[in-house]
């Protein structure tokens, strides 16, 4: 079964997969309080084949779901489609929200959740997306960060960083590749080339300097993700390396 509730004057539009009824509908209440257009699917089946037709700009999607149960409709819609996935999910083990992630979703929330809580959620993903797929200003054709090489220096919007040599190597490593997940351990390998003895706990406190450092700046944007139980990405966009 398929329930729409849509209002085209909304710009953003929110797929909910849910199939317990009052879950659903306290959802579409809040997310179209908020101003967002949703549609509503209580059917695993029906999911894919309006995805690929209606292109959402973001998916609740539930993980326990008659029919076709959400971990496999998350793997088949990343084969086709970036759209930002919020797992959603009454199992709260370990292995779901490794396996939810890994599959390619950007984030997950446990039952029972406030739905305030996933305004909020819904809100910060989209804003992170709009601003990755954003072109960049007419006036400003340079990267908001740029790395000197030459110089072991980094500045982000013109305003420099003051960064130790550590945390120097872990930005340029992270926003070289943004997108990919690096674990502590690939990250302490290039940090570190004189085989001193660290834990891969030390990555945490050199990524809590990196990012408070970098919020200093620019408190607005997301630069470095945690993906649980995996490492740590870049989000920021491209650097321009010198």
């Amino acid at each position: 079964m398929t329930e729409t509730l849509s209002n085209e004057t909304l710009p953003e539009q929110v797929l909910i997969v849910e199939d317990e009824p009052k879950l659903g509908q306290l959802l579409v209440d809040y997310l179209q309080a908020a101003e967002y257009h949703t549609h509503w699917i209580t059917h695993g089946d029906a999911v894919l084949p309006w995805v690929r037709e209606h292109s959402p700009s973001l998916i609740l999607l539930d993980l326990m779901l008659p029919g076709t149960d959400g971990l496999t409709l998350c793997r088949i819609i990343r084969q086709f489609s970036n759209v930002p996935i919020i797992m959603v999910t009454a199992r709260s083990e370990e292995i779901d929200r490794l396996l939810g992630l890994e599959i390619g979703a950007d984030d997950y929330i446990c039952k029972p959740y406030s739905p305030r809580e996933v305004v909020v959620r819904v809100k910060t993903l989209l804003r992170r997306c709009r601003w990755q797929s954003a072109p960049p200003p007419e006036t400003g054709l340079e990267a908001a960060l740029q790395i000197d090489n030459s110089r072991f220096q980094a500045s982000y919007l013109g305003q420099p960083l003051d960064l130790t040599p550590a945390e120097f190597r872990l930005l340029k490593t992270l926003s070289t590749e943004p997108g990919k997940v690096f674990s502590r351990e690939a990250l302490l390998d290039k940090l570190y080339d004189d085989y001193r003895v660290v834990t891969d706990r030390t990555i945490d406190s050199h990524i809590k300097n990196l990012r408070r450092k970098l919020e200093q700046l620019d408190e607005q944007t997301s630069f470095i993700r945690t993906v649980y139980g995996m490492g740590y990405r870049w989000e920021a966009g491209s650097c321009e390396v010198i």
